[in-house]
């Protein structure tokens, strides 16, 4: 990526700097750098909601491009090009970057099959570098650590990442979080086991680097997600090559759920396992094939239910060396925010984009938000509630959403 060159700064009061565009105060701030915030620029821009100001640590696609570069995506290709021609600013940033370049090559790849999240991430990052001061962009390194309602405008405190700059506070009319998630674990009724983070796990190469090949390993894998899947089959390919001693207890509450074609519309499309990850699922973890698998040389599954879980944990755990949690993921903590002078706790609207104050249920003027932490809900025609996590799944929320986005 380029140089991000930050707005033009004076020295206020109390240490801060404060930061502006032409001398005026912001229409948005936008905070965080994945999907979500590079979608909620793009429709921002398209609806003449500048300047903003955009704010992250790096500026570097997000977790998907930091963790999940090697994870084989769920979606078809054509599902991140819609998400790439989405909105007229993101066309114009593939106009004017010279070709070949990711977008083009999102193009060129077969339409209908899926493709590894690099592919994606690598958008992200032309789409990034794209966004600039020419759209009326202005990119900040650091991280919004609380921010103020008062007289129809926020203001917005960021601290640096790097100790040698100063903190800085700049006005905007909208304040737009997209902070993300990470993912979660639970408690266990042991303490013997070392843990084995979920984002190192979805890597190959990084869960290649931290298991040593030439030691006994007992893994534990709590989950029946796609992202659990994954890291059974990251574990299998393995064992079965450069760490043989290496062994895996699955625990699952549940019979593995795929997402379904319909007519028209997918059953479990935002739950249900998909891609190649359900492939392999299919051909080696079903009861029925489970056990004349080769999967089976290295893996036993260790069916759990609410009632028995701890107990059923104690047992089977005491002779595992290592867990790795897939049950969840949790939003990122966000910034304090105050409305005219009170801290509020925003709950978030999930189809509207807009928060609530959790205590009196007022809506929280000029804040919204989007992304993976804060994302759409929608009922299939069955009746079930998901959750709508996917770029192109942003991108649709955003387009309906974005031209309410009002300052009051």
């Amino acid at each position: 990526m380029g140089t991000i060159t930050p707005p033009r700064q004076f020295h206020g009061l109390q240490g801060w700097t404060r930061l502006y565009s032409s001398d005026r105060r912001y229409e948005a701030v936008v905070v965080g750098a994945g999907a979500g915030g590079i979608g909620v620029v793009g429709n921002l821009l398209d609806q003449q909601r500048k300047p903003i100001l955009w704010v992250d640590d790096e500026f570097a696609g997000g977790r998907l491009n930091k963790y999940y570069r090697e994870v084989p995506s769920n979606t078809k290709v054509k599902f991140f090009t819609k998400y790439a021609e989405g909105v007229n600013a993101f066309k114009s940033v593939a106009k004017e970057t010279p070709t070949p370049n990711a977008i083009s090559h999102l193009l060129d790849l077969p339409q209908e099959k899926t493709c590894h999240i690099a592919q994606a991430a690598d958008m992200c990052l032309m789409l990034t570098e794209g966004l600039d001061e020419s759209k009326d962009v202005f990119k900040h390194t650091g991280r919004v650590t609380d921010a103020s309602w008062s007289n129809s405008t926020w203001t917005v405190s960021i601290s640096p990442t790097d100790s040698s700059s100063q903190a800085s506070q700049v006005d905007a009319s909208r304040l737009i979080l997209c902070t993300g998630s990470t993912p979660i674990s639970g408690p266990l009724p042991v303490d013997h086991l070392s843990s084995i983070h979920l984002d190192t796990a979805l890597s190959p190469t990084r869960l290649t680097q931290l298991l040593p090949a030439d030691a006994p390993a007992h893994i534990a894998v709590i989950g029946a997600s796609h992202s659990a899947i994954l890291v059974l089959r990251n574990l299998f390919n393995l064992a079965a090559s450069s760490h043989p001693q290496l062994r895996i207890k699955w625990f699952t509450r549940h019979p593995l759920r795929y997402a379904e074609e319909r007519d028209g519309w997918i059953l479990r499309d935002n739950t249900g396992l998909k891609g190649e990850v359900a492939v392999w699922a299919r051909e080696n973890l079903e009861p029925a094939v489970l056990a004349n698998s080769p999967v089976s040389r290295h893996l036993t599954k260790v069916q759990t239910t609410h009632a028995d879980e701890s107990e059923t944990y104690a047992r089977e755990l005491a002779d595992c060396t290592h867990v790795c949690q897939a049950i969840g993921y949790k939003t990122e903590p966000l910034p304090v925010l105050r409305v005219d002078g009170r801290t509020v706790t925003p709950r978030f609207d999930h189809s509207t984009g807009a928060f609530d104050d959790k205590e009196t249920g007022e809506r929280i003027p000029g804040l919204y938000g989007a992304g993976i932490a804060f994302p759409e809900r929608v009922v299939d025609p069955e009746g079930n509630v998901e959750y709508a996590v996917g770029l192109f799944k942003f991108m649709n929320f955003l387009k309906k959403v974005v031209p309410t986005w009002k300052a009051v």
